[in-house]
């Protein structure tokens, strides 16, 4: 597709997760023949999987379906799904695969592939962002929105999973928030409408596509659009910095790992959890190695020695039961006004 002035909104880019498989198919089932625009798809896929093209091919319709290659020709009418393992970034009329860092633990990501087509398409955008955990979207489509594009989100009353909808819905002055059974039609008249002014795209956009393309990321880039802070980042044990500018709130370290506050939450969670077990299971061996240890000062007739072990294996075990109780409340689900 040649960088030259269109008539009409010729790029929809759409991202999902959790639960984002039927609406997609819904989509593309209304989607016609002669649908003026090209479309890229994004959904959290593992990196080695091979049946999301098959999936998305079989609910296409007349629309003919592409994985993305590297330097591949962007056309009308085709549908471009995201290689595994590898982010999608429109540049000049091609597809370019990207092989930079996680952002929000996954890759391919939502956000580089709506963040580049900003850049590259301004206000001939529309960006949709389907069903989904946590919040891998939210920041891409403020990007579209801030480059002059249309921001779209299924309505989050049918979304299997509502937080991706929701945090999108948070972070950015979204256009429409469509039913499912309504997305197809809507998409394909936004696709027929004239596009309004195209924004000028912030220059930290820029920055962060390269980063996803595999650009070099050091504290000299990184300072152009954030701060460092006092966290340290899940992937890789770096320092992260906050991203200034855009919703929601973000972070990277210099390696180019990104994350929202969400899914930077998420993670520490987990490695908290898992930190308490691995604290749990060298307790309860540390009792149960004292304990022998005070038997085997009975046995011996070292009476002090072993009322001494004892003594400790009882501390042991009652700060081993401590951390259990943390670890079971930890798989609890929270109440909505529950207290604490």
């Amino acid at each position: 597709m040649a960088e030259r002035s269109m008539a009409n909104r010729d790029i929809i880019v759409i991202g999902g997760s959790s639960g984002a498989t039927t609406p997609l198919k819904a989509i593309l089932g209304r989607f016609p023949a002669d649908l003026p625009a090209a479309v890229f798809i994004v959904l959290h896929i593992p990196a080695r999987s091979t049946g999301m093209l098959a999936l998305v091919a079989g609910a296409a319709g007349p629309l003919p379906v592409r994985q993305a290659e590297d330097g591949m020709r962007i056309e009308r009418g085709f549908v471009y799904i995201a290689a595994p393992d590898h982010h999608m970034i429109l540049a000049s009329g091609v597809i370019r695969l990207g092989c930079g860092p996680r952002e929000n633990m996954v890759r391919p990501a939502i956000d580089p592939l709506f963040r580049s087509a900003a850049i590259s398409y301004g206000s001939r955008v529309i960006g949709v962002v389907l069903s989904g955990l946590l919040n891998d979207g939210a920041s891409g489509l403020n990007a579209i929105k801030r480059c002059g594009g249309v921001a779209v989100i299924q309505d989050p009353g049918d979304a299997i999973a509502d937080e991706m909808p929701r945090r999108a819905m948070e972070a950015t002055n979204i256009d429409l928030s469509v039913s499912v059974a309504k997305l197809g039609d809507v998409l394909s008249d936004l696709a027929r409408q004239t596009p309004g002014k195209s924004l000028p795209p912030p220059p930290e956009l820029r920055l962060e596509v390269e980063i996803a393309a595999g650009e070099r990321v050091g504290s000299d880039v990184l300072e152009r659009f954030a701060d460092p802070i006092g966290i340290t980042c899940p992937g890789c044990g770096g320092v992260l910095s906050k991203v200034r500018e855009g919703q929601p709130l973000r972070f990277r370290c210099q390696v180019g790992h990104a994350y929202t506050a969400d899914a930077l939450a998420k993670e520490q969670e987990e490695q908290v959890d898992e930190a308490l077990r691995v604290a749990l299971r060298i307790i309860e061996e540390r009792a149960e190695l004292v304990h022998r240890m005070a038997e085997e000062g009975r046995l011996s007739g070292r009476r002090v020695v072993a009322e001494m072990y004892e003594e400790r294996a009882r501390e042991y075990r009652a700060q081993a039961e401590k951390i259990r109780r943390v670890v079971l409340r930890s798989f609890q689900p929270h109440v909505p006004g529950d207290a604490g």
